[in-house]
């Protein structure tokens, strides 16, 4: 190919809505924008006109949106605008799930390079599956590469392990500079009870399939620790409730932390806990930002990628999903010993540097995006 690539990059939404795979398209776009002509095409979050944007170097079209139904954008604006901009791109990049994507390829008539990122399945939203399965499929076969961040997300999926021989394993990237550079604060240990306890630290959205309710029933059998929650969600109330009722003193529900506050939480935390019970949960980001910090992980053995980012009795415990007593039994373990705790701190930075560093992953994925054409 010659002359700058042309990349038309596709996902729901784009920062500063968060989440994980958020954060990974913004580092696509910052860093694929200095080597080609590359746009994004969201959705906007809630309803709106499509507005054009340049969030440092990236060029963001946020397409017009009539609002989110079964975890989906609905947007006819974003079919128009994908069809005319894949008239005039070498490549397109989809971030999977996304049905409105799948709809738009296939309606357009795009005849070129097609590299999906597949993130997760879709687990919960089984009644909107029935209908978009047959679209889904039609654009796996179309696809000329499928990217996934690890193993077992191809073993795991129905889907895209019927199509492993255009399946590329490229992890997912942590800038190390983004989270060492911080002026640290500790946000968790000024809201400790006892100045002696283990800070056990999770983040994310209190929604089911984060398992934050066995973390709290967990908790009852725990000693000597206190256990921060940051993040805010559909179960946030029925958590607190659960806490109250059963006089939980040593649990403290932080709600939303600002970028800055949750690195400072990471690095002030001891523990680390992601307790995740369902497929939703395909990878776990936040694993990277404790790892970074020299943390050790507790995580679960989903048949995901979840247990291939920490792994056990090497970054940390692994334990079954939806067992409340075995994650009670990793907590203790690990606050009882600071000498294990900080061994697998030691070895679960030396993970980041070895396999997650964001600076190879992107590199590898652009190569992967562009098929070596560079």
């Amino acid at each position: 190919m010659n002359g700058k690539l042309r990349i038309l990059e596709i996902n729901k939404a784009y920062y500063p809505h968060v989440g994980g795979i958020e954060s990974l398209v913004k580092q696509y776009a910052e860093k694929f924008s200095k080597k080609s002509d590359l746009r994004v095409l969201v959705c906007r979050d809630g309803r709106g006109r499509t507005i054009h944007e340049k969030i440092n170097g990236a060029k963001i079209i946020r397409s017009g949106s009539l609002g989110t139904y079964f975890s989906c954008p609905v947007s006819f604006s974003f079919i128009r605008k994908f069809r005319k901009l894949s008239e005039k791109s070498d490549i397109v990049h989809i971030n999977t799930p996304f049905p409105l994507a799948d709809v738009a390829v296939l309606l357009s008539g795009y005849k070129g390079r097609i590299v999906i990122s597949w993130h997760s399945d879709i687990v919960k939203q089984k009644k909107l599956l029935i209908l978009y399965k047959p679209i889904m499929m039609k654009l796996l076969k179309r696809a000329d590469l499928i990217l996934t961040a690890t193993q077992g997300h191809i073993d795991s999926s129905p889907y895209i392990s019927q199509f492993r021989e255009k399946c590329k394993v490229i992890p997912y990237g942590i800038n190390k500079a983004d989270y060492l550079n911080i002026e640290r604060k500790p946000v968790l240990t000024e809201k400790l009870i006892d100045k002696s306890s283990v800070k056990v630290f999770f983040t994310g959205r209190l929604v089911y399939y984060k398992g934050v309710d066995i973390l709290l029933k967990a908790f009852r059998n725990v000693r000597n620790c206190e256990l921060f929650i940051a993040g805010t969600g559909v179960l946030e109330d029925e958590l607190k409730s659960y806490a109250e009722r059963h006089n939980m003193q040593n649990v403290h529900f932080m709600g939303f932390l600002s970028d800055e506050d949750l690195k400072c939480a990471f690095a002030d935390c001891d523990i680390f806990v992601l307790p995740s019970v369902a497929n939703s949960e395909a990878f776990g980001i936040v694993q990277l930002e404790a790892m970074v910090y020299s943390k050790p992980v507790i995580n679960t053995s989903l048949p995901t990628g979840v247990p291939h980012v920490s792994v056990d009795g090497v970054s940390g415990i692994t334990v079954e999903p939806s067992k409340p007593i075995q994650l009670a039994n990793a907590i203790n373990m690990l606050a009882e010993d600071k000498n294990l705790r900080e061994a697998y701190g030691r070895n679960a930075f030396r993970r980041v540097c070895d396999i997650f560093d964001a600076e190879k992953v992107l590199d590898e994925v652009f190569e992967a995006l562009t098929g070596g054409n560079i």
